[in-house]
């Protein structure tokens, strides 16, 4: 398990984009660095401002209820 503050800063830049995307999921960024889905969410919420962090939750809660494999 990859704690984020053991990150190149490309690598945290990189785990922030496809977090951002709607086509990657939390199990590609698992599979790509190692960190599961509670270090991914504390690494978007100390790395973006406080309202896009809280408009990429609301935007993950929203599609997750939708669809079966989304993040």
């Amino acid at each position: 398990m990859v704690g984020y503050k053991e990150l190149s800063p490309s690598h945290v830049s990189a785990i922030i984009e496809m977090a951002l995307s709607d086509h990657v999921s939390f199990a590609d960024i698992r599979l790509q660095y190692g960190m599961n889905e509670r270090e991914v969410v504390t690494l978007m919420r100390k790395s973006l401002k406080s309202g896009s962090y809280i408009a990429w939750r609301k935007r993950v809660a929203a599609f997750s209820k939708r669809r079966e494999h989304y993040k």
